[in-house]
């Protein structure tokens, strides 16, 4: 697992994983949109039946449709009284028939990737480490992230590869709107993660 000091950095810079405006227990979920900016992918997700913890996620753009899961591990807490966060394993399952094109474009675009992959070697799982850095938050007009009012995003940061090969990029969810979202964490990670991402779409 990454230096805590990295996830404590990230946490000051971004505040959490996720986005939402205001939130209603008593009227439902209230719309807390994907941020929209040029900087993240957003895509629908569904809970898969047999798993709290993992989701078909789905992009659809120019009649193409790419699908893959997200399966996320247990959460273990970081005992940081400042910054309460948790951290875990996951992995992104393939799936077939998945038609990614477009959102590899996409997304290479959002995270400053300097090179679109092509002939893409496909993988069964593309396995990663996360870092919840804040859960029911809420997005503000301008796209950021607060716990006030609370909301039904979760921010977290995932790092893909290891050691002097490795990249991150920010994943939000929410699922009582059943929408997340990619976002870029720095442009020297682009080409390394949509390269990684590219073998599961």
């Amino acid at each position: 697992m990454r230096p805590i000091g990295v996830v404590l950095i990230s946490a000051l810079f971004l505040g959490c994983f996720g986005c939402s405006q205001n939130s209603s227990k008593s009227s439902g979920p209230t719309f807390e949109p994907h941020s929209g900016n040029q900087d993240s992918v957003g895509f629908d997700i569904a809970a898969l039946e047999h798993s709290s913890n993992e989701w078909l996620g789905t992009y659809t753009s120019g009649g193409k449709t790419a699908k893959f899961i997200i399966q996320l591990g247990p959460a273990t807490a970081i005992n940081e009284k400042d910054f309460p966060m948790s951290s875990g394993t996951g992995k992104f399952l393939s799936q077939s028939g998945s038609e990614p094109i477009v959102l590899i474009a996409d997304l290479a675009k959002a995270l400053q990737a300097k090179q679109v992959p092509i002939n893409v070697h496909r993988a069964k799982t593309v396995p990663f480490d996360y870092v919840i850095l804040g859960q029911h938050q809420s997005r503000s007009g301008d796209g950021g992230f607060g716990d006030s009012p609370p909301g039904n995003w979760t921010a977290m940061k995932i790092f893909l590869g290891k050691g002097e090969s490795e990249g991150e990029v920010f994943l939000n969810f929410n699922s009582a709107l059943d929408t997340a979202e990619f976002s870029i964490k720095d442009s020297d990670y682009g080409d390394f993660v949509i390269a990684e991402l590219a073998k599961v779409l």
